[in-house]
């Protein structure tokens, strides 16, 4: 089946996520994903029916609320999503201002598909008091709500009764899995982990997350993440030391979205960094740039 997503959601490795499974098992135990977002990678694998069971992570709880609602109460999450999209006829933008208000006040988790679905680029943005405050795509309406109904009922197709969902801190994420999982990384970019910034709901601290890899290398964990880049000649975040024995995998990701917006040229490679007991998985014979060379 196609992979169903729920909303355009900025940072998301929708389109990667073809690329990134050939690393993975035909089948294995369990997809265990600490920074999920939308879950985009879990859904592509559930579409396919490699892993048994998902663990959906994020401490973004209003994010991890909406995916739980989605997967266990799709009818409940459609309706409830088009009365929402249906008030806003009359004057979508000051509609749009007044639901994220409530939202701010209840954490309703489809007062928050509603934002996510409306706002611009699907991109999630904090004030510093940690109130959501991006503004509306004035150009639509966000989804429309048949198709909203459609994706909601196609993602609780492939998960329901196999994911559990938490929004916990991801160190306590990855105490839980176990050799045969699968744990795909995703954390918050670079550029802001360890402080606050009105983009991202949480960052990390890079030797704090090293530390952590080493530790689940010594657990025997097979992981694969997604961590820095580049977007032609600049380079984005610092690279895990290759100490720890990864493979260091570039994927073409096409032209950024910034570029394109300034006339630019500029392609976008995203790393991963992979536990070699995985890279037997792979049957692509597209070019590798491992450990910066390429072959």
């Amino acid at each position: 089946m196609k992979v169903p997503h729920l909303v355009q959601y900025q940072g998301s490795k929708r389109n990667l996520a073809s690329e990134i499974l050939k690393y993975m098992p035909r089948h294995y135990n369990r997809l265990v994903e600490p920074f999920s977002g939308t879950a985009a990678i879990t859904m592509a694998c559930a579409s396919k029916k490699i892993a048994k069971e998902y663990i959906i992570n994020d401490l973004n709880k209003p994010l991890i609320e909406l995916l739980r609602i989605v997967v266990e109460e799709p009818e409940f999450s459609s309706k409830r999503y088009e009365e929402i999209w249906n008030e806003q006829q009359s004057n979508s933008i000051e509609h749009y201002y007044q639901t994220r208000e409530k939202f701010n006040l209840t954490k309703d988790p489809i007062m928050f598909l509603y934002l996510l679905a409306r706002c611009v680029k699907g991109a999630v943005r904090y004030n510093s008091d940690g109130l959501f405050n991006q503004s509306p795509d004035k150009r639509r309406n966000g989804t429309n709500p048949k198709l909203m109904k459609k994706n909601i009922i196609d993602i609780s197709s492939i998960l329901k009764e196999k994911s559990k969902f938490y929004y916990l801190d991801y160190k306590t994420i990855l105490e839980m899995a176990l050799p045969g999982d699968i744990v795909y990384m995703d954390p918050p970019y670079q550029g802001v982990c360890g402080e606050r910034d009105s983009r991202y709901f949480s960052g990390i601290e890079h030797n704090e997350f090293v530390i952590e890899l080493e530790k689940l290398i010594k657990r025997g964990i097979s992981f694969i993440v997604s961590y820095d880049g580049k977007c032609g000649e600049k380079a984005y975040g610092e690279e895990i030391p290759i100490e720890l024995g990864l493979e260091h995998i570039h994927l073409n990701a096409g032209r950024s979205s910034q570029a394109t917006l300034l006339g630019k040229d500029s392609i976008t490679f995203e790393s991963l960094y992979i536990t070699k007991d995985l890279l037997k998985n792979k049957n692509s014979t597209s070019k590798w740039r491992i450990n910066n060379e390429l072959f």
